[in-house]
């Protein structure tokens, strides 16, 4: 008998139970719930009478500035971008070094030319590989705009001379700012990989129910080894997983949430679903009862959510290589459209395959032990000891 017999087994049994429907159906209940909670808050940000969240971002995203004029100076947002007024020589060298998003050149007599109804020519050098570089560009296209609209009303109001009405203003965004940048892309990302933290207990309830059920005798007696009982008993959750992302992704797809190549996002999250697995079959082969197990997995869980979360925010400040090794910075640039590097792609792939490793070798090791199945249970610093040492029982 193969594992792939207990998976077939175990998933069969899985979409059979009426608990387990139950769940699934609530928990798309929940997304459609967060979805209509999520569109409201970001509509509700985008409108004029929202409260701002940008003042506790300010200086997120730097650019600097050679501006003689001080044209753009007076009038690009400081809420949203931290201006530096710096050289040309020393505006490329932190572009270079990374030190700043952008650089903008305005030419000296910019506000000459315009009043004069000339053209002028700016350049903006941005980092293409940071992912603030959108941001400093739109803000650039949307300061432009205002110029030129306020100069456009200068010059009819000259035109027209009893049109005494001072000329206003009104800015006009051509992008999002870059808080709600950051809103769209951390909650769709987390969104994503909900399902992977919301079956754990499916893992529990197959292993742990055996020790609870003393049918444990009865599963270590068939034809197949340890290994394949924890790897058959793991791939079963897994492919429950898959099932769940899969419809999430559909139901986003359907809601108007633009994700980029939906297929490798949902490989990727696939993916990173077998080490969380894995993680959570160790608790569950060490655990003796629920109540221990719900103990262990929710402080198992906090260290793959800091784990998975950390990273992506670390990217979105830093543009930080090390940030890849998340799967989910990975998912979240896929979705955003990135061109990602395949050293990128390699270091995530890494990570996945090294904690799947580590963690279903721990697994095995546990469920192989008789006084962890059967007591008395030794300690955890003993059995960190016996794992090191490779002791053999």
């Amino acid at each position: 008998m193969k594992f792939t017999s207990i998976t077939k087994w175990e998933f069969k049994n899985t979409l059979k139970s009426k608990k387990f429907m139950m769940i699934f159906f609530l928990q798309l209940s929940v997304l459609f719930l967060m979805i209509i909670i999520f569109n409201s808050f970001v509509t509700n940000i985008e409108s004029d009478n929202s409260v701002s969240i940008t003042p506790s971002l300010s200086g997120f995203a730097s650019m600097d500035v050679l501006d003689q004029s001080g044209l753009f100076l007076k009038l690009i947002n400081p809420a949203d971008i931290s201006i530096v007024p710096l050289s040309y020589n020393a505006s490329m060298s932190n572009i270079a070094e990374g030190k700043t998003t952008g650089f903008l050149y305005v030419p000296g007599n910019a506000d000459q030319k315009i009043r004069s109804g000339q053209t002028i020519d700016m350049t903006i050098y941005l980092d293409s590989s940071d992912p603030k570089s959108s941001v400093v560009r739109d803000e650039v296209n949307s300061t432009t705009q205002i110029i030129s609209q306020s100069y456009s009303n200068t010059l009819t109001d000259s035109v027209v001379p009893q049109n005494t009405t001072i000329p206003t203003v009104k800015q006009e965004s051509t992008g999002e700012s870059l808080p709600l940048q950051i809103i769209k892309k951390v909650m769709l990302v987390i969104l994503l990989f909900l399902p992977l933290l919301l079956f754990g207990n499916m893992i529990i309830d197959t292993v742990v129910g055996e020790k609870e059920r003393k049918t444990g005798e009865i599963l270590i007696a068939m034809p197949m080894s340890q290994a394949q009982v924890i790897i058959g008993k793991s791939m079963a959750v897994v492919l429950t997983i898959s099932l769940q992302v899969a419809m999430w992704l559909i139901i986003l797809l359907i809601a108007g949430f633009h994700i980029d190549n939906p297929l490798l996002v949902f490989i990727f999250i696939f993916l990173t679903s077998i080490p969380i697995i894995g993680i959570t079959s160790v608790v569950a082969a060490y655990s003796k009862n629920f109540k221990e197990a719900g103990i262990g997995l929710s402080i198992a869980y906090m260290g793959i959510v800091g784990f998975l979360v950390v990273p992506v925010l670390l990217y979105l400040s830093r543009k930080s290589f090390i940030a890849n090794i998340s799967p989910m910075t990975i998912v979240m640039r896929i979705f955003s459209g990135e061109s990602i590097p395949p050293t990128d792609y390699g270091i995530s792939l890494a990570a996945i395959l090294i904690v799947s490793i580590i963690s279903y070798w721990i697994a095995i090791k546990l469920f192989e032990r008789d006084d962890i199945m059967f007591g008395p249970r030794p300690g955890i610093l003993r059995l960190i000891y016996d794992l090191i040492t490779f002791k053999k029982f």
